[in-house]
Formats: C-alpha cells, structure tokens, sequence
C-alpha cells in the first residue's frame, strides 16, 4: 500500500480560495480519480447530438442567429413545411414557439470540494502503535448538481451547458453520478498513537456561467421560398453546477 506518512493534507479552498478558476486544468495532489475503484457503474448522460438535415442546414446558415438547441433542430428536421409550385406571391409565417437558441459560456471554476460525501475514522488515543486509515465509502452516494438560477425550458438549457463544459474534454462533466458503497483507495493515511485521525472525501463541481439567448422562432414562406426567421431575441444570465464524476477531493486530519 501507498503510504502517505504522518503528513496532514491541508484544503484551505473552500475557506481562503473557495475556486480555482478554470484554464488548463490540472488536477491537485489531493484530488484522485476513483473510476476504477468505483463500485457503481454510472451510465453516460452523454450529449443529444442532433445533426441538421440538408434543408434544415441551409435554413441554420441563413439566419443571423446561432442556433445550438438539439431539441429545436430535431423539431425543425421533422417540420415538413414547404411552399408549392404555384405559391408564387404567397407569404405566410408559422410560429414554432419561442426557444433557447445557443449558449455563451462566460466564467468557468472549480470547486474541489463541492459536497462531503464520506468521513473514515480511527481513533488511536488509546492505541500502542501507529495506525492506518483509509478510504472505504460507507453509503451509496449520489452527487447532483442543477441549475443555480430560475430559467424556461431548464432541461434545454442544461443540456446546452453540459455541451459547452464538455468542449474542451479534460474532465468528465455530468449533472448527476453516483459513488457506490464499500469504494475503497488503496492510500494509507498513519494515525500515530495518542491521535484520532479523520479522513473526508468531497465531490468535486464546476461552476459553470453564461449567457443564453432566447428567440421565437417562426418559418416565413415566401412565394416558393421558405426561410427561418428569429424575432424577439434575448439574452439572460445562467448559472450551473455541473459535477466532476469519479473524481475525489481528501482532507486528512489529526486530533
């Protein structure tokens, strides 16, 4: 076993440095990745990739507004719509209701100890030679994060903001995961004799913040065109906490 000594591992974040502010990410001594070591199998939320169709994307790349939203895209590419022959003259519009459009991500940090999830202990006051202690996860665990502000269509939008935390692939990011029961490290923490030794274990979160901008969405025909129009656009401020699967923040102390 790996042994780490009568070193006592100091987090100070959440109490001087609450976050650490995301550019390359690179992982702190005390955080550790535990997919492995994980006893419940977390099935992948994955991303709604949803591509457009051919006429759906000639539609996108005529108007002047971003559009991300899987769920809209998918509507559009089952939207059949389309002008006839002899509808020259003819204008007509369709409202489509009014959508998340895109997402713009503003500020991104890291919280490594997002929410305590499990404390080890062993008391060696009485004891008459060093200790060991280690982590063994105790309960079943799920670790969920949400949205942190009131906003329409939330399950739009997270999903648009899981997509743009997931751009840049250096962490895993999901909304939920769960840490299964009896998930153990092999890492030893000494309890020397005459000291009680505490070992927390804390899921890690980002933060994640931006802007989305909303828009009601109609398709105007024209004659034998048929073009996508975006009316009423507006931008609101959104904020998330988005968790880090598998991956453990520890903090060991001696009393």
């Amino acid at each position: 076993m790996q042994k780490i000594g009568l070193g006592i591992i100091l987090l100070l974040m959440m109490l001087t440095v609450p976050f650490i502010t995301m550019a390359k990410t690179e992982l702190p001594s005390h955080v550790v990745n535990i997919e492995k070591q994980n006893n419940f199998t977390n099935v992948d939320e994955g991303e709604s990739k949803v591509e457009p169709n051919k006429e759906v994307k000639n539609l996108l790349e005529d108007t002047d507004e971003q559009i991300e939203n899987p769920v809209l895209i998918k509507l559009l590419n089952e939207t059949s719509i389309k002008p006839t022959p002899f509808s020259f003259g003819y204008r007509g519009s369709v409202f489509l209701g009014r959508w998340p459009l895109s997402y713009k991500s503003k500020e991104k940090e890291i919280s490594w100890q997002f929410q305590k999830i499990n404390q080890n202990e062993l008391n060696n006051v009485s004891g008459d030679k060093t200790g060991t202690l280690f982590y063994n996860q105790l309960e079943e665990k799920k670790v969920t994060g949400g949205l942190a502000t009131k906003v329409d269509n939330p399950d739009q939008i997270k999903q648009l903001m899981l997509a743009k935390a997931r751009e840049k692939g250096e962490l895993p990011m999901a909304f939920s995961y769960t840490l299964g029961k009896d998930t153990k490290l092999s890492n030893t923490y000494d309890v020397p004799v005459k000291k009680n030794g505490i070992l927390s274990a804390y899921a890690s979160a980002v933060n994640e913040k931006g802007e989305v901008r909303y828009g009601d969405v109609y398709v105007e025909l024209k004659g034998t065109k048929k073009n996508l129009e975006i009316k009423n656009v507006t931008t609101d401020k959104v904020a998330a906490w988005i968790v880090i699967p598998d991956h453990l923040s520890f903090s060991f102390e001696l009393k």
